[in-house]
């Protein structure tokens, strides 16, 4: 009885060790926007790091960027509008864990940019 009780504890602990490791979740982002200390047509430039704080890989990773604009374009294989209230990151690939996507835009007021979905994959 005593082994049978041991074998379950351990087996329910290291399925939540695992689950631990492997789950992902959107506070798992840090995104950082700072003044470059550019202006550009009387606007600031922007500076924006995304950091994926996950030991697993997510993709498809979108922000929430209400009325975004910028007067300088940013590369869409980076940051791509996809509606009104949302941006895809990097096209939809993975970014690794604990990997970074930098971009850059000018416009003011800053946007507040949270992200809003993701996917996690291999970690």
């Amino acid at each position: 009885m005593a082994r049978t009780l041991r074998c379950l504890i351990s087996t329910i602990f290291l399925t939540l060790l695992i689950k631990g490791f492997n789950g992902c979740s959107l506070n798992d982002f840090t995104i950082g926007t700072t003044r470059s200390g550019k202006e550009i047509g009387n606007m600031p430039e922007w500076n924006v790091v995304v950091i994926n704080n996950c030991n697993c890989t997510q993709s498809h990773i979108t922000l929430s960027c209400v009325g975004f604009k910028t007067l300088e374009p940013v590369d869409p294989s980076i940051l791509s509008v996809t509606d009104n209230n949302s941006c895809l990151l990097i096209k939809g690939n993975p970014l690794p864990g604990h990997g970074t996507v930098k971009f850059s835009y000018v416009w003011y007021p800053p946007f507040i940019m949270r992200p809003t979905s993701s996917s996690t994959g291999p970690c």
